[in-house]
């Protein structure tokens, strides 16, 4: 079993390589912002939660985000493996989920983080928000609180990964077909 965890600043491109990944590999792709999008379209009461967090730009908190998580693990009991995007976002979900797959004699095998520069992002995020409706991909300020979550709780699991030998970076700017043969290069060794 192959369980890969894909991160990066918002517009890195993560859905776009999640797509391409779960299908090469034969992963159940989960995706916290997928997941907390859907239960807002539904306006779950999960939904309802996260929207107070994200229309901030902040991160949901980590208990809601790892018992979703687990909760969609427990649904795909079939799974080849998972690929994990979004998620974790701190070293204490890390910790959660590592935990959470030892109990399930399974672990991480990967960590892969797309690596770009935030001013490019910026503008990506800018340019999708035009389409996707999404208010946090409307707002330079709120994109810009995002990156400094993601630098203060998210870059942190770089060391954490690196400590386990389950960490690669990969540059996240250039065509998509260039990126994919990046990602390729680092996976299939695996």
């Amino acid at each position: 079993m192959i369980n890969i965890v894909l991160f990066g600043k918002p517009g890195a491109g993560k859905g776009t390589q999640a797509d391409f990944l779960k299908h090469k590999y034969n992963l159940v792709h989960l995706s916290t912002g997928d997941i907390f999008r859907f239960n807002i379209k539904n306006d779950t009461e999960l939904g309802r939660l996260a929207k107070t967090f994200m229309d901030k730009g902040n991160l949901v908190p980590d208990e809601v985000t790892i018992k979703m998580l687990q909760s969609e693990v427990d649904k795909n009991p079939q799974a080849a493996g998972f690929l994990f995007d979004g998620f974790p976002r701190t070293i204490a979900q890390a910790e959660a989920l590592d935990k959470f797959l030892e109990g399930k004699n399974q672990e991480i095998t990967a960590t892969v983080a797309l690596e770009a520069n935030d001013e490019i992002l910026v503008q990506r995020l800018l340019e999708r928000g035009k389409t996707s409706g999404r208010p946090d991909d409307q707002d330079e300020e709120k994109i810009r609180n995002r990156y400094q979550e993601y630098n203060e709780k998210t870059a942190p699991l770089m060391d954490y990964y690196k400590a386990q030998h389950k960490f690669y970076a990969v540059d996240g700017i250039g065509s998509i077909e260039e990126v994919t043969e990046r990602l390729s290069l680092v996976l299939d060794t695996f």
